[in-house]
């Protein structure tokens, strides 16, 4: 119980001490009717580790969409500079996600939607701007594929702008 009690204090003052940041993807939301919400903590000046959580509010039989419904994303970011306001960063990450893949009807213009459940690996690469007032911006694009199932589609992307505030 004590070992318990003191990895757990341990977890909980690492996490009080570390520059922690919490991010809309302003694009997303813009351009593609979704919401994705980021939560960042700093391990070392050189790298980070992250979630991010996808919501698709478009509807399914939208001309251009992700084709994921909800997505939960944890992200281990390595930066290649160690400069306060402009960092470059390479991406490793793990897709949770759920949808509905269009399947057309044989002879048919019609088609059909059956649910899906996948886990993605992907990479990514990218840049981020930190202002002195704690402002960021972080712009990346990377690429997965999904490693499960049958019935999911086979690529699946990581595009943002994310628009946040280091804590």
């Amino acid at each position: 119980m004590k070992k318990i009690i003191l990895v757990l204090g341990l977890l909980i003052s690492s996490l009080t001490y570390s520059q922690q940041e919490i991010k809309l993807d302003f694009a997303d939301a813009v351009i593609m009717k979704t919401l994705e919400f980021s939560y960042e903590s700093y391990i070392s000046d050189e790298s980070s580790a992250g979630i991010s959580v996808f919501f698709n509010l478009a509807k399914q039989d939208s001309n251009f969409r992700y084709n994921e419904n909800t997505m939960i994303t944890p992200y281990y970011r390595n930066y290649f500079t160690t400069n306060q306001q402009w960092n470059f960063f390479g991406e490793v990450w793990l897709g949770l996600n759920s949808g509905k893949e269009e399947v057309p009807y044989l002879g048919s213009d019609d088609v059909s939607y059956e649910k899906y459940t996948d886990g993605a690996l992907g990479i990514a690469i990218g840049t981020k701007y930190i202002s002195s007032g704690g402002f960021t911006i972080d712009l990346y694009g990377g690429i997965g594929r999904n490693l499960f199932g049958t019935d999911s589609p086979t690529i699946v992307p990581r595009l943002g702008l994310n628009i946040g505030y280091r804590l």
